[in-house]
């Protein structure tokens, strides 16, 4: 299976796909064909924000002496 990724914007529940995947996709004419949609939300921004805040944080407790659990 090949992937391609692009972004567009949904306009009356169409989404356009950009003139260089049409191309591409051509040849997939009467194919099957997997679709994935996500979007942003509101609270993405603060959601990352968070997540990296939360990672720094677990990470200021990670000493040299920890990575010979890395190996397991």
């Amino acid at each position: 299976m090949k992937a391609v990724e692009f972004t567009s914007k949904l306009k009356n529940n169409l989404i356009h796909i950009p003139k260089k995947i049409q191309n591409e996709i051509r040849n997939a004419e009467e194919k099957n064909v997997r679709v994935m949609i996500f979007w942003e939300e509101e609270n993405d921004n603060i959601h990352n924000a968070l997540n990296h805040t939360i990672t720094e944080q677990f990470l200021k407790g990670y000493a040299d002496s920890d990575s010979i659990y890395d190996n397991f």
